[in-house]
Formats: structure tokens, sequence, C-alpha cells
């Protein structure tokens, strides 16, 4: 039986890009750090987003059909931090970053290097988490100069087994 230490020390050595995702239904607005994030398919474009079925945006995603991928600068990973608890909406802000109503009603982020802009098409149930699949309706490069930040860049972790276990 493995045992939670290695599980958390592998799985956190999975190279995992970083960005917010932005969730919508109706009024309640919401951006969320997330690292688990990949392109799925090609034909048609696919991105796929493990949320955690406790989130804010687990429910937002499940209720509004649709979310963002925004990626951010390598050199400017303090949104993350800001963003991994429910985010306050302050007309078109998001704490404190400027926000766009996207073409699928989602949140795109101005100061975002990259975004993409997704409607769900399958939502996989993973266990703790449920792994969004959307098809690409908007994208956008903002920097293209500009890594896209990962989890290497900070001291975040996220992955392996729950804390507790």
């Amino acid at each position: 039986m493995l045992d939670a230490e290695i599980i958390n020390k592998v799985t956190w050595k999975i190279p995992n890009a970083l960005a917010l995702v932005g969730s919508r239904h109706g009024d309640e607005w919401n951006g969320m750090t997330t690292s688990w994030i990949t392109q799925v398919a090609q034909e048609p474009v696919l991105i796929g987003v493990g949320i955690d079925k406790v989130a804010v945006t687990h429910r937002l995603i499940a209720e509004g059909g649709a979310f963002s991928v925004n990626l951010w600068d390598a050199e400017n990973t303090r949104p993350f931090v800001k963003f991994s608890k429910p985010a306050a909406k302050d007309g078109m802000t998001l704490n404190g970053y400027d926000i766009e109503e996207g073409s699928t009603g989602v949140p795109v982020f101005a100061d975002a290097i990259a975004w993409m802009e997704c409607e769900v098409t399958q939502a996989v149930d993973c266990g703790s988490h449920t792994f969004f699949i959307g098809e690409l309706k908007g994208a956008g490069v903002n920097d293209d100069e500009a890594r896209a930040a990962s989890m290497s860049d900070t001291r975040m972790k996220y992955g392996g087994t729950r804390r507790g276990h």
C-alpha cells in the first residue's frame, strides 16, 4: 500500500500549468486558481479542467455550462494566492482584477497573457473532482512573449492525497 507521503512527493513532480479558471452562473461570478488543465482533443479542440466537487467553481461550471482558462505570466504569480478562495466581484473586477464578459458569459481576465473560453461538452466524475471537458469557443493572446506560469513557479502544491489522509 502506498502511503500519502510518497503519493504526494511523486504527484507534486508532475509539471502542471497554473491558471485562473473563470466561471459564472447568472449573477454569480468566480475566479479560481487551478493546475489541472490540459488539451484533450484537436477536432474539435477540447480543453479539460479538474475541479474539486466542493468548490464554488464546480457548481458554477455545472450550472453555467462554460468556463475560461486564463494563463498568467510566470513573473507574476501573486494572483494565484488571491484566488485560492471564492472571489469577490466589484463591478467588472474579481478580487480587484479587471474582467470582461466572454462570448459564453464567463469572466475573462484582462491581465491574462492568454485565455480560452470553453462550453462544457462532458463532465466526467473522477471521485473527489469532476473533469469538465469543454469545446474551445473563444481564445486570445495578450502577451505572446511571456511564459505561462506553472506550479513550479510558486511554493503552492496541489495533488496527491487530501490533507489529513
